[in-house]
């Protein structure tokens, strides 16, 4: 019959992951492995429409498991759009993930371990960087493996949540466990199709570099207002060198002295392509600095 991972994997979107999760956190036994599977399919009847293995309910298309998940998936809608997932490959389950403390400044919103070197986290966006910050202080270099991280989705035409999340584990035995790693990815159809991120360097990470990019998003969002940073994305994408200094030096009349301390710093406009769009990609899983 099928196990906890089973359902996870038939998820279509990531509201379902969601509310599978929370409906084996709140009834953490299986559906028992003797009941009744479904009758075979028919122009007349068949197994539940969804897991294709046990029983509809009475007048229902599902079953009593799928209905339950459906129907809070039904709620988890906003939660979905906000969510990240952590796929870990590990040498070992971390700390907060094996004790029910759990995590000091974060609260997930999911988890799911599968054996002791393999877990799942759902996360707010902006919970990612104090999540790997307790990772990275609780254990050091002991922790070593692949955390690959990813937005929930909507339900695709093809490929759904589940598809996802399996293509995550086929890609894990990629990488040697040396150290830790981070795979990010911005859409979650990024993990189906990865090769064009890689190869512009913005995939993989060890986990402090990782953080240091984190580090440096949180301090734009919190220098730059948003019509700054839309300004000065549209600015540095200009091909035009003459174009560009002419609007460089608009802008940096527009700026406070703090942001152009920033801007000047990081010798922004000497970044590939690439690094300026993963900038304002993390700038979404960080929040602002508190300032005065």
């Amino acid at each position: 019959m099928l196990n906890t991972f089973d359902w996870l994997r038939r998820s279509r979107t990531g509201s379902e992951l969601l509310a599978t999760l929370k409906y084996f956190e709140q009834r953490p036994d299986l559906p028992v492995s003797d009941e009744q599977i479904g009758p075979p399919f028919s122009a007349l009847t068949g197994p539940c429409q969804r897991c294709w293995l046990y029983p509809r309910q009475a007048g229902q298309p599902y079953c009593a498991t799928c209905q339950a998940i459906l129907t809070s998936a039904n709620r988890l809608g906003q939660t979905s759009r906000q969510a990240i997932i952590i796929w870990g490959y590990v040498n070992l389950l971390p700390r907060p993930i094996q004790n029910e403390a759990g995590f000091y400044d974060v609260r997930p919103i999911g988890s799911y371990v599968h054996d002791e070197r393999h877990f799942l986290l759902v996360l707010y966006h902006r919970d990612l960087k104090p999540c790997l910050q307790e990772l990275v202080l609780y254990h050091g270099d002991e922790l070593t493996g692949m955390l690959q991280v990813f937005p929930t989705m909507g339900a695709g035409e093809h490929i759904g949540m589940g598809d996802v999340v399996c293509r995550a584990v086929h890609q894990e035995a990629e990488f040697s466990k040396e150290r830790l790693r981070v795979k990010f990815y911005a859409d979650a159809i990024q993990v189906i199709r990865p090769r064009q991120r890689d190869r512009k360097g913005m995939l993989t990470f060890e986990v402090t570099d990782f953080l240091s990019l984190l580090e440096m998003a949180a301090v734009f969002r919190t220098i730059l207002l948003p019509d700054e940073q839309k300004m000065l994305y549209e600015l540095l994408h200009v091909d035009d060198t003459g174009e560009a200094q002419f609007y460089w030096g608009r802008l940096l009349g527009y700026l406070n002295q703090e942001a152009k301390d920033m801007l000047n710093a990081w010798k922004i406009r000497t970044w590939p392509a690439s690094r300026i769009d993963l900038l304002y990609e993390l700038v979404d899983y960080v929040a602002f600095y508190q300032t005065e």
